[in-house]
């Protein structure tokens, strides 16, 4: 289920602002009703018509991409920073990406243009696993990533218990690498946990995102999903388990 004015938004008629207008002005019909109240939700199956015009409903289209640092994960940004959106200038559909990654952060990153399915995979009672691979300051102790496997408080709360392992240290040179796993999304999350426990992130990427990974892609690539990856997904946030 999607907010009425994002659908509207989506397909296109209007923006988020304009859309709210038009549903308050009365001028938006759902299954025939007009509606008017902003908090409406609906679903693929709604029928929808703004100023007397139905909404025609795209096809649902889901891709992975390899996001690059340096690279926005909106669909549009004020400063004119390249976005993740366009790193796909071949798709014809109004797509947005699934959750985030940092400026700063590589890796993994879906987007479509299925908001019930987003919703799944963002929401954190879905518990989808995320992997990261952390280049850190430091060597950590074995105590202090205890903390990360425990749950550590951070500004806005308390993490949920991470799954953590060293892939390689070197004293020396002062660095270690990281392989992080957690199913939350907060803003900046893992660069904060390490943060946290005093070994600051000097790079970061999301290696994997449930069951999908980076293999044959560059950063900058993307590929479709296979109608398979997409059922399995839902599976996955549905029961915790992989059909």
């Amino acid at each position: 289920m999607e907010r009425l004015q994002k659908v509207i938004a989506h397909a296109g008629i209007a923006s988020r602002r304009k859309a709210e207008e038009l549903i308050t002005e009365g001028k938006v019909k759902v299954n025939g009703q007009v509606v008017r109240e902003l908090g409406t939700k609906v679903s693929s199956s709604d029928t929808i018509e703004v100023e007397g015009v139905k909404i025609e409903k795209e096809a649902k289209v889901y891709y992975l991409l390899y996001k690059p640092r340096g690279v926005i994960s909106a669909v549009s940004d004020d400063h004119g920073r390249k976005t993740v959106v366009d790193l796909l200038p071949h798709v014809e559909q109004r797509i947005f990406p699934v959750g985030r990654l940092d400026y700063d952060t590589s890796g993994v990153l879906l987007l479509t243009n299925d908001g019930d399915f987003s919703n799944l995979l963002t929401h954190p009672r879905y518990n989808i696993d995320k992997t990261y691979v952390a280049k850190i300051k430091g060597s950590p102790r074995k105590e202090d990533l205890k903390k990360l496997e425990r749950g550590i408080m951070l500004e806005d709360g308390k993490t949920a218990p991470a799954k953590v392992k060293v892939l390689s240290s070197n004293r020396e040179q002062g660095k270690s690498i990281i392989a992080i796993t957690i199913h939350e999304g907060r803003n900046r999350q893992v660069r904060r946990m390490f943060e946290a426990i005093g070994y600051p992130v000097l790079k970061l990427k999301r290696e994997q995102f449930a069951f999908l990974g980076l293999q044959g892609l560059n950063a900058g690539e993307s590929r479709t999903l296979t109608a398979h990856e997409v059922k399995q997904l839902r599976v996955l946030s549905e029961t915790g388990k992989i059909g």
